[in-house]
This record gives C-alpha cells, structure tokens and sequence, in this order.
C-alpha cells in the first residue's frame, strides 16, 4: 500500500515526539540523581593543645595620679601651664601672692636678732657675775639666776631661728612645682582664685606611661586560675591583652601586678590590676576596655567550627561525611568556645570529618558531594578576628611586648 504525502509527514511527527518524549524521560531522571547527592563543604576534625581565654569588662586608670595642692593660703598670681600640658617633674606651675610671707620672714628675722642680742648681753653679765663670785662679792644664788636666764634666752633664740625657718618655708611654698613628671588634667584652676592649704586641688596630674587596666574576676575564677597555675608543671604565666572600645586589640600585652586582699562584699568579686606601656599616650584612664586572660591549655583538644554545630531539642549534634560518603549526624558534647570553634568533650574523633557548609535541609543518609576546605579557606580562627593597633603609627599592625608577663600574684 502506498502511503500518500501527508500520511507520511505524519508518522514522522508522531516519531520524533515520541523519541523526544523519551529522550527527556532519561533526562530528568539523570537531574534528579544530580539532585539527591547534596553539595557539602567538609574539613577535617582538628586536635592540638587549646589555651583557654576569659575576658572580663574593666577600666583604665593612672598608675600616678596626684591631686597638686598648695601648702599656704593666698591668691594664684601667676600660671605657667595649661590644662592638658605634659609637664616635667620640678616645673613650676603656679605662683601664689607672696607679701605676707615675705613681711613673715623679716619680722622673723627681726625677732630673732633681738633675742640674740638679749642672749649675747645675758652671757656678758654671767660672765662677770662668775669672776665676782669667785671673790665672793655676790652670792652664789645671783649667779645661778643669771646661768637659768642665759638659758631661757639661747632657748628663745632658737625658737626664733626655727620661726625663720618656717617662714622662709612658706615663702618657698607660694611656687607650686609639679613633684612627677606628666600630663595635667583639664581642671587647672584659673589666676586670681583664692585656695585654702590643703584644700583646694590647682590641678590633677598622672603619669601616662604606664597605665593600669583594672577589672574583677568572681571568687569561682579566681580559684580556678589558681589551680590551674598550681598544676601546671612548668607555671606558665597569664597572658593578659586588652581590646579597647572599638574593638580593635591594644598590641601590648599586660601582666598583672595588683590583686586585692579580699573580695568585695556587696559583688563577691575580687579586683585585679595589669599594667600596661604606653609609650605613645594612646591609652587614658577611664577607657573601657576588655581585658582577656590566657593562661589554661588543653592538651590534644577536639575542635570543631561553631558553624558546624546544630541544636536540637536541648543537645548539639554535627552531621559528618559517614560510610558511603554519605551525611551522618553524631550527637556531641560540647566545652569551651575558643575563636571559631567549640572544644568537643565526646561524640567524635579525630578520624571524622564534619560538614561544615551545606547544612540547610540536610537530613541524615544523604548520599554527598563532598569538597574538602581547611581552616583557612573558611576564615576559621583560634582566636577573635580583631585589628590591632599600632602604638607608634596607629596602624593595624601588631606589635607584641617580648616581656613576658608575671603570674597571677604579680611575682
């Protein structure tokens, strides 16, 4: 039978649909076996000695500040510096009005060369009254008068000598000097006011370089440092760094100096100073700063990314590429947090490899396409992703002090 031209046309649609309906059958079910191997990014699980670190919120302060006050009364006549000045120690600050201590030190003065002249005259007749009793012209009892009388005016003249003293003293002291070297605060008193001996403050001063951070620890971390120290066999000190309020780290370490003999009544916690060098003055007492203590290393720790963990229902679990390469979950328990990671006490070993991108919607036995990236790839750290000055420059570069810190107790 011959087939007519349209008849021909015809069956040559319905074979090319009916390859192409086929064709994309095989297709699709291709995609999809694609589609269930889920793409996962996974690294090895890590273990090495971890220090431990503990921050504390706290403050800086002056390790020398002093309130400079005037020894005498009067009005400030004259000032040689400004608020905010680095002064040397010996530099003359104020000048206080000083005629009454001036008319002090003559009338002194003056009261001194007249017992000296009544002491002087009192041992000329002495003198005389001696030679007449020895020949018996006067009774002895006139001359012991006379000897009660010369020591009355040496006493006298002494007195008056140390009223010189005093005085000149005073007239030293209307020149106020700065006694250490250092910047002055901003609460300089202005020329023409009137302060009191003892009372009124001119000016605060401190010291700069070094400078305290002053923080405190509860008695539970106190006791745990100390443990720590005391079972370490080779006494490592704490480390102690310091980042400031824009969360930039301070590039010298500390070491800490100060701790206080009890602990706080109404907080139960214990203050703690470290000090610090401050060579360029970036550090001002009364920053905030956080101050971190390193000291507590664990040995051969298990570390896993934080990213990595998951919680569910009160227990932390990590999925880890299992038999078959396909995902696995493994319940863990989890320790202390250091930079990206959780130090893992159970659940996992070295030998695993957790998954630690790609976790959205994975389910257990899933069958995985596994790239493998380290730590570095990730921007996993050990410790907290900060800059850091530079205390020359004020660039972000570090610059660690190659002292080694004392221990706890400041020894």
């Amino acid at each position: 039978m011959v087939l007519s031209k349209a008849k021909l046309m015809t069956v040559a649609a319905m074979f090319a649909a009916s390859s192409i309906f086929f064709g994309g059958c095989g297709d699709k079910e291709q995609q999809q076996a694609q589609v269930m191997k889920a793409q996962v990014k996974a690294m090895k699980v890590i273990q090495r000695n971890t220090p431990l670190a503990s921050e504390y919120a706290g403050h800086l302060v002056g390790t020398e500040e002093v309130k400079v006050q005037s020894k005498v009364n009067g009005n400030i006549v004259e000032k040689f510096v400004v608020g905010g000045q680095y002064v040397e120690q010996g530099q003359l600050l104020y000048r206080i009005d000083s005629r009454q201590y001036e008319t002090a030190v003559l009338q002194a003065q003056a009261q001194a060369a007249e017992a000296e002249v009544r002491l002087n005259n009192a041992r000329i007749d002495l003198a005389r009254y001696e030679e007449l009793l020895k020949d018996g012209a006067i009774p002895e009892q006139q001359a012991t008068t006379q000897a009660a009388t010369v020591r009355s005016y040496e006493a006298a003249l002494a007195a008056n000598e140390a009223s010189i003293k005093l005085a000149m003293e005073n007239l030293a002291d209307t020149n106020i000097y700065a006694p250490m070297s250092g910047q002055l605060g901003v609460d300089d008193v202005a020329v023409g006011t009137f302060v009191s001996a003892g009372q009124t403050t001119l000016v605060t001063l401190g010291a700069p370089d070094p400078i305290f951070a002053q923080f405190s620890i509860s008695e539970s971390d106190y006791l745990h440092f100390m443990t720590v120290q005391n079972m370490q066999s080779d006494h490592n000190p704490i480390d102690v760094t310091i980042t400031l309020a824009d969360g930039k780290e301070y590039p010298f370490e500390g070491r800490i100096v100060e701790v206080d003999r009890e602990l706080a009544n109404s907080t139960g916690s214990l203050i703690m100073k470290a000090i610090f060098p401050n060579p360029s003055g970036l550090l001002m007492p009364g920053m905030f700063a956080r101050v971190k203590l390193t000291g507590e290393v664990i040995p051969n720790a298990i570390l896993v990314p934080q990213r990595s963990v998951q919680q569910l229902l009160g227990k932390s679990f990590v999925m880890v590429v299992g038999k078959d390469n396909k995902s696995e979950a493994r319940t863990v328990e989890l320790g202390d947090q250091v930079g990206s990671y959780f130090v893992v006490t159970s659940g996992i070993n070295t030998s695993d490899t957790v998954i630690v991108e790609g976790l959205t919607n994975l389910r257990e036995g899933i069958e995985l396409d596994v790239k493998t990236v380290t730590p570095g790839e990730m921007g996993f750290t050990l410790t907290e992703v900060t800059s850091t000055y530079n205390a020359d420059a004020g660039l972000d570069a570090p610059n660690k002090n190659p002292n080694a810190p004392d221990n706890l107790r400041g020894k």
